[in-house]
């Protein structure tokens, strides 16, 4: 077994450091979440976690760590007899991103079950972390199913598999810790308010730490035990006081100012639900028996809400994690002074609290104005083209880059989804063959049984039975006989946006509506769990803004500060798109694209520009790319130069007011693949 990196030897990264032994003192404070760039300790703090945690007594022989004072009366091995147990280290339980659900909750043999009825249970990876550590690396990566499994798990505190009417069930209580790099996409938020604080790590800009580092890991990679040898005191100090802190944990008070100071706090950020608060008042309770306190402090709230809120208070995923410091201490100030005028006979009886709740409220952070509220100039396509007259407005024909101006409000939009039955990675936008779902079929299993079809399973081994020699009520099952359940579900796809950012689209309510637009259809491509990439085009090139990614924050930054103006070069944005899925396909063929592609139709630089786009959009439909075409064009002469892109490529064109949801335009579209005819 290899050495642990020890964490006393940690340089600097005092928020994650004490994000994780607060949890260590309590872990009832419900984990963390450690977000952060690459390189900056992240996975080492939390391997380096597990050898300061207690030593767990467990009933010997027990696969679930049964508690010897309190065995689980439903243990899958019990029942256990009340007995002294056996002492063994905390687990540290590593959860990879690639892992099955059979390895997460464990695994039945169908066969002995159908057969035997016997309930043969392998157990997975929450039994082993039950009473320890599961740690997962790029929790933000982690497949769908996995993530609805660990939220019921963190929720109930137990794990379920149930398998054609034969279930079994065992405790799996444990400390979540995960690791993500936000430029990798971001947490769904039911999972992210399971995880009870969230502390954000960088690299240090000091030179004196950056070589500290340096040194330190030089000289254990050299020699881990020698290295570990000379922190061994650091480190029994530290695990000393956590016991400590674990003694006194339960004698600290939570007096009635400091609840209100908290519920102020949450109630002035505006979180959802309840569990900020019960966080918050765990979280200070354990700073308070860190510092050796029996007591709760201002300050222990104050700290408390620096790691439980942040994460909680963002409204939609393109809001940056954090907290105003200056309205924190406003709220706790003015919560303190309510709890003081309590006592006199102003408008608290000094008994009960108010029920209106505690001065300070107010709304979020308000949002920063991406952008100045000056008109934009600019020009772009002809009259030969139809390209609006310059105006109060609208773009100058003298060309130009203009500022970038803010997105309108987004919306909820329509359901845009690739036609046909694809085999991509699990979301929720197009129809896939996939693991979850409603089963559609049954088949012949390729490696381990995970879904089993009951009905094709019996069907294919009853014309056997008397030849097996079959003589009481139970049915005789071979391996030949297991029939997998086929399913369809859905799956994420790449959704690929190329935005026209010519001057003909600077005029500022038109390109607000446009960033408008696309936020919502990026929004969508959150929830759905998409890939996403932006190619953009004006003045004489098309320009690959963000590559594919999982990251739909960086996208929606990218759209924000993108600057208009210049001609429109319609076809050298059709051709760049066209080399990024060309890419993209030999990176990961199973995951099909959807092209988005955002402009009025219209195309100027070069000879016939024109027909070079039509040409570039046949080339699309040629490879079968399922896209729309987001008409953008307004006024009262319309030239419908959007539709005519889309019928080139084989799509669908929606105009601006058609892409809402609530839109009365027209029924939902699904995108239209070339060869739909055939």
């Amino acid at each position: 077994m290899s050495t642990p990196y020890p964490f006393t030897a940690i340089v600097g990264q005092d928020d994650l450091r004490l994000g994780l032994l607060l949890n260590a003192v309590s872990p009832a404070v419900g984990g963390v979440l450690v977000r952060g760039e690459k390189g900056t300790a992240k996975s080492t703090a939390v391997r380096a976690l597990a050898a300061l945690m207690p030593e767990v007594a467990v009933v010997s022989g027990c696969r679930f760590s049964c508690d010897p004072v309190v065995p689980d009366p439903a243990c899958p091995d019990g029942p256990h007899e009340a007995a002294a147990g056996v002492s063994r280290p905390a687990r540290t339980v590593e959860l990879p991103v690639g892992a099955s659900e059979d390895r997460l909750v464990g695994a039945l043999d169908i066969e002995r079950a159908l057969s035997e009825g016997v309930k043969a249970f392998e157990p997975g990876l929450l039994a082993d972390a039950h009473r320890g550590i599961l740690y997962v690396d790029e929790v933000n990566l982690l497949h769908d199913h996995l993530v609805d499994l660990l939220l019921d798990a963190a929720a109930m505190g137990a794990s379920y598999v149930e398998r054609e009417g034969v279930s079994v069930r065992h405790a799996a209580r444990f400390l979540l810790v995960g690791t993500m790099n936000p430029e990798e996409g971001e947490l769904r938020p039911q999972l992210l308010d399971r995880f009870g604080l969230t502390v954000e790590v960088a690299a240090s800009r000091d030179t004196d730490q950056r070589v500290e580092v340096v040194r330190r890991r030089l000289a254990y990679d050299d020699d881990p035990a020698g290295f570990a040898g000379r922190w061994a005191q650091e480190e029994e100090a530290l695990r000393e006081r956590i016991a400590a802190a674990r003694v006194l944990l339960p004698r600290v008070v939570l007096g009635d100012a400091v609840l209100r100071q908290i519920a102020a706090t949450c109630a002035a950020f505006e979180v959802d639900g309840m569990r900020a608060d019960i966080v918050m008042a765990r979280t200070a309770t354990a700073l308070a028996a860190w510092a050796g306190r029996d007591e709760v402090t201002a300050e222990d709230v104050r700290q408390a809400a620096l790691l439980a809120l942040p994460h909680r208070r963002r409204r939609n995923p393109f809001d940056a994690p954090g907290l105003d410091e200056d309205k924190l201490d406003d709220t706790l100030r003015d919560a303190a002074g309510d709890e003081a005028g309590n006592g006199d006979d102003g408008d608290g009886d000094g008994d009960e609290p108010d029920p209106d709740g505690p001065g300070g409220g107010g709304g979020g952070v308000p949002p920063q104005d991406s952008g100045p509220d000056t008109p934009e100039r600019g020009g772009d396509a002809g009259p030969e083209q139809g390209g609006d007259a310059p105006g109060p407005g609208r773009p100058s024909p003298s060309g130009g880059e203009q500022q970038p101006v803010r997105a309108s409000e987004p919306f909820r939009t329509k359901m845009l989804s690739v036609p046909g039955l694809g085999e991509g990675a699990a979301g929720r936008r197009s129809r896939a063959r996939t693991e979850h779902g409603r089963t559609t079929g049954a088949r012949r299993p390729e490696g381990t049984l995970t879904k089993l079809h009951l009905a094709a399973t019996v069907q294919a081994a009853a014309p056997h039975q008397r030849a097996r020699g079959r003589s009481g009520r139970g049915l005789v099952v071979r391996r030949d006989d297991l029939r997998q359940a086929t399913r369809e579900g859905r799956e994420g796809n790449l959704v690929l946006f190329v935005v026209d950012a010519s001057g003909s689209m600077a005029a500022r309510q038109r390109m607000s509506a446009v960033k408008g637009a696309v936020m919502s259809l990026l929004l969508d491509a959150y929830q759905r769990r998409d890939k996403v990439g932006l190619v953009t085009f004006r003045g004489k090139e098309a320009e690959v803004v963000l590559p594919p990614t999982s990251s739909v924050d960086a996208a929606a930054a990218r759209l924000q500060s993108l600057p208009t103006g210049g001609r429109t070069p319609l076809a050298a944005g059709l051709l760049r798109a066209h080399d990024v899925l060309r890419v993209e396909r030999l990176r990961d063929p199973s995951r099909r694209p959807l092209l988005v592609v955002v402009t009025d139709g219209r195309a100027t630089g070069g000879p016939d520009p024109v027909a070079l786009a039509a040409r570039a959009g046949r080339l699309h439909a040629a490879e079968g790319t399922a896209s729309v075409v987001v008409d953008c064009e307004s006024g009262i002469v319309r030239l419908g130069l959007a539709a005519q892109l889309a019928r080139d490529l084989g799509g669908t064109a929606v105009t601006l007011d058609e892409l809402r949801a609530d839109s009365i335009a027209g029924l939902v579209k699904d995108v239209q693949a070339a060869g739909r005819a055939a």
